[in-house]
């Protein structure tokens, strides 16, 4: 282990019944990074309900329908699911989950094409 920097971050320890959030692309970082300068805030409550809750379905998070109902990574298919960090706002998160871990597939800072 590296020796640690003065100044640098210390990452918050999850619970064991927590999930671990990670990004499936580059571009799910990018908008990722893109919302949480603009919106905080609901950007940290969404991180709390995704590291706790992720496959609750509530009216700002659920499973998508019909073909971008399902995606398929790594030979495996997974359930699709979007979360809105502000029930009046554009922005959309996709993501899917495999075991203890929620995977950020496409992070939109507006609505995507593909739900309107």
């Amino acid at each position: 282990m590296a020796a640690a920097k003065k100044g640098e971050l210390v990452p918050r320890p999850p619970k064991k019944i927590e999930y671990e959030i990670r990004f499936a692309t580059a571009d799910a970082q990018k908008g990722w990074r893109d919302l949480v300068a603009t919106i905080r805030n609901p950007m940290t409550e969404t991180w709390d309900f995704l590291t706790r809750t992720p496959l609750s379905t509530t009216p700002t998070n659920y499973r998508l329908k019909g073909e971008l109902g399902v995606i398929e990574r790594g030979g495996a298919t997974h359930e699709r699911w979007q979360h809105k960090p502000t029930a009046k706002g554009t922005a959309h998160i996709w993501f899917y989950v495999h075991e203890r871990t929620v995977f950020l597939e496409q992070v939109h800072t507006s609505h995507p094409n593909e739900t309107k």
